[in-house]
């Protein structure tokens, strides 16, 4: 079988399995294609991107384009002489001069099951929708978001309490293990593409700041699948014992409660409960108070005072 030569398209923590796992096939990782590093901590030091390091450390040259129409970088990529490209969670959409450039195009692993969940943010919806399956599908990268054909998927339950980092590193996992097969197959000549259902498609819109700012007169399932999908960022928001705090873990109750949702209805022995709109009641298992490290319930009524009736939603 063919060795093919690679451009990997990756730049966060997701795209670090498949990257591995290329460099340890027998196909050639050629260069690594990353977007810029970005200043991060207190210090706001440059911070090289997680595909980086590994590409870094394995010899592999690594490209940082502001813009991937750069002609300077499209050029690189040209003298390259690439079979294929590999995408997983760039950031970006490839154009039209890029997916040109490889002989057999680009491929993409993308944390959904194709055609559901089409875009920035597949497993945060897939999460906050309460789904109980989820998965990877490498596809074809084509012009239109995630519409190309699929050349493979692998299932994936999801958890009732799992978060959106738990889901998503399952899934890069999965992810690298299938994208090898799947290049295996094309340097064989021997793909199958089966196009989407495109009258089943789902859209996972970015996750954006305010969502954090929930609506506590919904049912528990909802917010408590709220709290597991809004991770790691923006995280849900409350007030409690007159601290704005970030919740990151909750647990679904058969307890019932005449409170006022968004209300606490329990603050003590280590429980935090808050009434929701369907008459349940939500336990708070860890949460975060601003400028803290998160902490257990426990430990945060152990410093604070937690009054019943008080409204948790943020003002």
């Amino acid at each position: 079988m063919a060795s093919l030569r690679i451009a990997y398209f990756g730049t966060p923590d997701f795209a670090v399995p498949g990257l591995q796992a290329l460099i340890a096939s027998h196909h050639r990782v050629v260069v690594l294609v990353s977007q810029p590093d970005r200043p991060k901590g207190r210090g706001q030091k440059l911070q090289p991107t997680p595909t980086r390091v590994i590409a870094d450390s394995a010899g592999i040259p690594v490209l940082q384009p502001a813009r991937l129409k750069d002609e300077t970088f499209v050029a690189a990529l040209r003298a390259l002489d690439l079979d294929l490209g590999v995408v997983a969670a760039y950031g970006r959409i490839i154009p039209d001069a890029v997916l040109a450039i490889p002989r057999l195009g680009l491929i993409n692993i993308h944390a959904s099951l194709l055609p559901l969940w089409r875009g920035a943010a597949p497993v945060h919806r897939a999460v906050i929708n309460g789904d109980a399956e989820t998965g990877v599908t490498i596809m074809r990268v084509v012009s239109e978001l995630d519409a190309g054909p699929v050349f493979a998927e692998a299932r994936r339950a999801i958890g009732p309490d799992e978060t959106t980092p738990e889901v998503e590193r399952a899934l890069a996992v999965l992810g690298a293990r299938l994208v090898v097969d799947v290049a295996d197959s094309l340097a064989a000549g021997a793909p199958i593409e089966t196009p989407q259902d495109d009258s089943r498609a789902t859209y996972a819109h970015k996750i954006e700041r305010h969502e954090g700012a929930i609506d506590w007169t919904l049912s528990s399932r909802r917010i408590h699948d709220l709290v597991r999908g809004l991770q790691p960022w923006p995280l849900v928001s409350a007030q409690l014992g007159g601290v704005r705090c970030l919740v990151h873990r909750t647990g679904i109750t058969d307890e019932t409660t005449d409170a006022t949702p968004g209300t606490i209805a329990q603050a003590a022995n280590g429980v935090i409960a808050v009434a929701c709109g369907d008459g349940r009641l939500l336990r708070i298992l860890q949460l975060q108070p601003e400028g803290r490290r998160p902490m257990s319930a426990r430990d945060f009524l152990a410093g604070r005072r937690v009054e019943i009736g008080a409204a948790i939603a943020v003002p």
